[in-house]
C-alpha cells in the first residue's frame, strides 16, 4: 500500500519546514533541492510508508494450544462444521462466568451474533451483549494436572475468583 498526496498525513511533520515538500513517496527521501535526505531523516521519512497492512487482531483471541484443544474436541462430537458459542452468564463466585458450548451454524442469530473466524481452521460465535465484556479476550488452554483446561485472560475483568471461570466487572 503506497500513499499519496495528502494521504501521507503520516510524514508531514518529517519535511514540513521545506518550501517545496511533497508527500510523494517516490520524493520522500529527497531533500528540496533533489540530493538525498540525511540518512537520519530518510529513515524517519520512510519508516513504515510501504509497510503491509496488518489484519485487526480477532475480538477474542485463541492460543496455539487452544485451538488445537478445541479442534479435537469439536472432532470427537461428530462434526467439522460445528461453531464454538461462547459467552457470559450471570452468577458464578465473583457475578458473572464464562459459558462455552458447540453449536450448529443454523443456530446463528442474524444481526444479534458476531463470527469469529479463526483462518478458516475454526469458527466462534459470540452474542453481541457477551462481546462487550469478552472484546479483547485471550482463550488459552493448559494440560496441567492442577488447574489444567481452558483459562480466560479477560482483561475486562476486574475481579476473578480463584478457579478462574468467572468474573466480576
Amino acid at each position: 500500500m503506497i500513499l499519496a498526496g495528502s494521504q501521507c498525513k503520516l510524514l508531514r511533520p518529517v519535511y514540513q519546514k521545506h518550501s517545496s515538500y511533497t508527500p510523494c513517496p517516490v520524493e520522500l527521501c529527497r531533500s528540496r533541492r533533489g540530493r538525498a535526505a540525511p540518512r537520519q531523516a530518510r529513515l524517519r521519512a520512510c519508516s513504515g510508508v510501504a509497510a503491509a497492512p496488518q489484519a485487526p487482531a480477532p475480538a477474542i483471541g485463541l492460543s496455539d494450544k487452544a485451538l488445537i484443544h478445541l479442534q479435537k474436541l469439536r472432532s470427537q462430537s461428530g462434526s467439522d462444521k460445528l461453531l464454538l458459542r461462547i459467552g457470559v452468564k450471570s452468577g458464578g463466585c465473583s457475578g458473572m462466568s464464562y459459558m462455552m458450548d458447540f453449536e450448529q451454524e443454523s443456530n446463528v442469530k442474524e444481526g444479534e451474533d458476531s463470527i469469529i473466524d479463526y483462518d478458516g481452521q475454526f469458527r466462534l460465535v459470540c452474542d453481541s451483549k457477551s462481546l462487550l465484556y469478552l472484546f479483547g479476550m485471550q482463550l488459552d488452554y493448559s494440560d496441567a494436572l492442577i488447574g489444567g483446561g481452558f483459562q480466560f485472560q479477560n482483561p475486562n475483568a476486574q475481579d476473578t475468583c480463584g478457579c478462574g471461570k468467572s468474573f466480576g466487572v
